[in-house]
């Protein structure tokens, strides 16, 4: 049964009828729900939110990243997924790396640069659903980076812990002139502008999203990316198009959960409900403000992603370059023989080594007056990316290509045109014999996102929370102890309950403390109470606590 004790971190739950945005940083959720009041679809504010975020949470996110798309569209009665990510250089040579040494894409740089895939997504998704024009949707980005936002303490740590890694790096130049522009850290509160990014958001505001990509805006995003020694050219950018799908999903206990289907990680998290559904928590377990009262139904949701570290690592890549037996890992008689694997009275401290993944991510979810919803996960990947920041365009290029392998036989190894396994993954839940979403939900995190995405589905079904309470209670996750490591690093933010932690060590876990400031992730959560709007039911939103984030509505 739910504990009802209030959560121990304030989280604060807004509720409305007309429309609602959830978001890691409150100036982008202003800007999405004021496209929401002059009449702006869930896919118009969606995007307005996510420029916005690209501005005043570069170390997150931009126009330089990935995105993947779940939208349920009211009047089709249909959910539909949309892939946004990028693609490797076509003049990629894994051979030729290999022989300069390379033994793994290095993490920064730009080697680790793919196509940016967003903001052909952004132009998808709104061909298909925008209402407002171009312009109206950015301005408020347009604002942001040519008015000027005041400087956080994240984003000033994230730029001096970059800078101390890569500032003396000649295609780091860019990142350096932008962000020490005054040769000194930022301050706390003082007005940050972005120029050169402002006049890229209104070339897009002017011109369309595809002018990124097929404009003269194209031409001078490849000579920065040239400039900065990574081989692109413009049929990188010109070639490059989003994939049109239909999500992935499971069920359980009843409930319905979708997710992206691969290259997003959106298969681990089913995979890891699968392996759930076979046991139960034990009777008197309680969900609360402290998480799960018994560390038996922890140590079984970490075992559990033990065994979908090493699937994802064997099987995740492009499903157009590779086969990925998504059915396969996705049936039941699959689920048994993981859940046959665990040891329900100990920790497995041995298991398959698997490769980390570049995280570094924000995720936003809308819901309009309609009920149409959004789902959106769009990222850089590893604070800032790749570090390479284009000073004339303002664009900051991701490093997703990190993700790649430079193994031959690997099903994610660097290939011309490839795209490579993904830790995004969005996420709706429907309750059995609903048709529209019940929760729109996901997360930031990394490599333990599947992890933070099931932790939300187990407190929602199994511990029946509310979305306040799930959202802000600790996490507990596993995670591989190095890049190519077995999965037995676990770590906990926030105040356990009594006894759990010992219990955990008891069962074999070594648990490691971070601190309740996003290092295991924010989750953002949306409710369709009684349906929604678009049954004449009202909304209910919650932002992570542990993030800047805000949840509004109307």
């Amino acid at each position: 049964m739910p504990d009802q004790s209030p959560p121990l971190v304030p989280a604060r739950l807004v509720r409305g009828a007309r429309g609602a945005v959830v978001a890691p940083h409150h100036l982008a959720t202003q800007a999405g729900l004021g496209v929401l009041a002059a009449g702006g679809s869930a896919v118009d504010a969606a995007i307005a939110t996510n420029a916005v975020l690209g501005v005043v949470m570069p170390n997150g996110c931009g126009i330089g990243g990935d995105a993947f798309w779940l939208v349920w569209d009211e009047a089709a009665g249909e959910q539909v997924a949309l892939n946004g990510s990028g693609r490797a250089p076509l003049a990629t040579d894994a051979e030729a790396l290999r022989d300069r040494g390379l033994t793994r894409l290095p993490l920064r740089g730009p080697l680790s640069i793919t196509v940016p895939g967003a903001v052909r997504s952004w132009g998808d998704a709104h061909r298909r659903w925008g209402r407002l024009s171009w312009e109206a949707v950015l301005a408020p980005a347009i604002e942001q980076a040519e008015d000027g936002f005041p400087a956080w303490d994240g984003l000033i740590a994230a730029v001096e812990r970059l800078i101390a890694e890569v500032g003396g790096e000649p295609w780091a130049r860019g990142l350096v002139q932008t962000w020490r522009s005054e040769d000194r850290p930022l301050r706390a509160g003082e007005r940050i502008r972005l120029p050169a990014l402002g006049r890229t958001l209104r070339i897009l505001a002017d011109q369309g999203f595809d002018a990124y990509y097929d404009g003269d805006l194209g031409e001078r995003i490849v000579r920065g990316l040239n400039a900065a020694g990574a081989p692109f050219t413009l049929a990188d950018l010109r070639e490059h198009r989003s994939t049109w799908g239909r999500p992935i999903e499971t069920t359980y206990r009843g409930v319905r959960v979708t997710s992206h289907p691969p290259n997003s990680s959106g298969l681990i998290a089913l995979e890891i409900l699968n392996v759930l559904e076979r046991f139960t928590p034990a009777p008197g377990a309680r969900f609360g403000a402290r998480g799960w009262s018994d560390p038996a139904w922890i140590h079984l949701q970490l075992e559990a992603a033990k065994l979908a570290f090493a699937d994802r690592d064997a099987f995740l890549t492009d499903p157009d370059a590779v086969d990925v037996p998504v059915d396969r890992l996705l049936a039941r008689a699959h689920a048994t023989d993981l859940a046959g694997r665990i040891d329900v009275h100990r920790a497995d401290p041995a298991p398959a080594p698997a490769r980390r993944l570049v995280g570094g991510t924000i995720y936003l979810a809308v819901v309009d007056a309609e009920g149409n919803a959004v789902s959106l996960i769009q990222s850089n990947a590893a604070g800032f990316g790749s570090g390479v920041l284009d000073a004339s365009t303002g664009v900051h290029f991701q490093d997703r290509g990190a993700s790649f392998s430079l193994d031959p036989a690997h099903a994610n190894v660097i290939a011309p045109g490839k795209r490579t396994a993904h830790t995004l993954l969005p996420g709706m839940l429907f309750r059995e014999g609903q048709r529209r979403p019940w929760v729109v939900g996901g997360s930031m995190g990394g490599d333990i996102q599947p992890q933070i995405h099931v932790q939300l589905v187990s407190a929602l079904v199994d511990g029946g929370a509310d979305i306040r309470t799930a959202v802000a209670a600790p996490r507990v996750v596993v995670e591989p102890a190095g890049w190519f490591a077995p999965p037995v690093a676990v770590v906990a933010d926030g105040e356990l309950g009594e006894g759990v932690e010992a219990g955990l060590r008891a069962l074999g876990h070594g648990v490691t403390r971070a601190g309740y400031d996003g290092s295991l992730g924010h989750e953002h959560a949306i409710e369709l109470v009684d349906d929604g709007p678009a049954a004449g039911g009202t909304l209910a939103a919650i932002a992570d606590p542990r993030s800047m984030g805000l949840a509004a509505v109307r």
